[in-house]
């Protein structure tokens, strides 16, 4: 038996069930989904939880956290034989495989600080991963069987900027292969910059990085999302609390192109910008706002261009990450803080409805569907 906590348009208190894996493998034959998310050990998280959605009963269900995953941070799936990647967010930073069903195969080292991102090259099999506080990428080879990463390559970026309490030195916060497989990209709130590094998906290796683009002063990107269709990338930034959108050019390098803040021209207290996502369609674009405790709505027009269609209240205390179900219409947002997950519908221009689904998930730093 999996012990799992229900919840349909209710508070978190007294929603309490015990269902049988049969159960669920039948709703999953029928539409059901699964997540995962990701929780710090230090704000009460277990380890990592699992989550079914029946679409057909609009019901949400928390299952037994798995031990023994802590600090998972990020992770990335679709490694070779079925592989699964997940961070563990401390000092000596560590990278661990797992099998379907979370057998873990194998645990290496990030070589740095802090790993919270992680980004994959399925076809050659490579791995990438950005250490924060050591500001520096870890590069991997995956074993073509089993996905157990070999041991790291390390790269160091160089770079500070203005804000010498958050950025004294580099702190690699994204990783990301490009479209076309040529480069790996890395966003770094630090050296407020976006490396580039050249990749040879062949010979499964890296170059040096290069700056790729310059953000504002004291800006602190943080993470970066892909239009779907066209050559333009969106980078959120933490400090600043701006979206800006950028040219994405054939050598590696961006362009800005427009700014916008991720926050109501009213606000006037403190907030650090989070994660982003774009739909499907590249329509409509989403940043989760931290302190103004919103997930931010844009417009995207047919060039790419973002404008502010909806903020909205995030259903708890600091969002750090969020999960757009395109499929389901959903958007499920992990409130850090206040150890909530909750979920919201996306209405059919791209704007959102709090559906009052609370989930309890203590900790909740990540997400992400298997």
């Amino acid at each position: 038996m999996t012990d799992w906590t229900t919840t349909r348009r209710s508070a978190l208190a007294g929603m309490a069930a015990t269902i049988a894996f049969p159960a669920v493998a039948k709703r999953a034959a029928s539409g059901a989904i699964t997540l995962i998310a990701g929780t710090y050990a230090r704000e009460g998280g277990k380890g990592l939880y699992p989550i079914k959605y029946d679409p057909r009963q609009d019901q949400w269900q928390v299952g037994t956290p798995i031990a023994g995953i802590a600090d998972a941070s990020f992770g990335a799936g679709g490694g070779p034989g079925g592989a699964y990647y997940l961070v563990r967010e401390n000092a000596a930073g560590e990278i661990a495989a797992y099998a379907p069903g979370w057998t873990r195969r194998g645990i290496v080292p990030t070589a740095g600080a802090d790993p919270c991102y992680v980004a994959i090259d399925r076809a050659s099999a490579c791995l990438a991963i950005a250490n924060y506080s050591s500001g520096s990428v870890a590069f991997y080879q995956l074993d073509r069987r089993t996905g157990v990463p070999g041991q790291p390559t390390l790269f160091r970026h160089t770079g500070s900027g203005p804000n010498h309490d958050r950025q004294d030195g580099p702190h690699a916060h994204w990783v990301g292969f490009s479209p076309d497989r040529r480069w790996l990209h890395s966003v770094d709130l630090g050296a407020d910059a976006i490396f580039a590094y050249r990749f040879d998906p062949r010979a499964r290796t890296l170059a040096e990085p290069v700056v790729a683009w310059r953000a504002p002063a004291g800006a602190g990107p943080r993470h970066l999302a892909r239009h779907p269709t066209r050559p333009v990338a969106y980078v959120v930034c933490e400090m600043s609390n701006t979206l800006i959108m950028l040219d994405a050019e054939a050598d590696g390098r961006f362009v800005t192109r427009h700014i916008v803040s991720t926050l109501p021209a009213q606000h006037r207290g403190a907030s650090q910008a989070a994660h982003i996502a774009i739909d499907r369609a590249g329509r409509r674009l989403y940043v989760s706002n931290r302190g103004h405790d919103s997930i931010a709505v844009f417009a995207l027009d047919s060039a790419g261009v973002p404008s502010p269609l909806q903020h909205i209240a995030s259903g708890g205390n600091w969002p750090r990450a969020f999960l757009l179900l395109d499929a389901q219409r959903r958007l499920v947002v992990a409130n850090e803080r206040s150890g909530t997950v909750a979920i919201f519908k996306v209405e059919s221009d791209g704007r959102l409805t709090a559906t009052k689904q609370t989930l309890a998930v203590p900790g909740a730093v990540f997400l992400d569907q298997i």
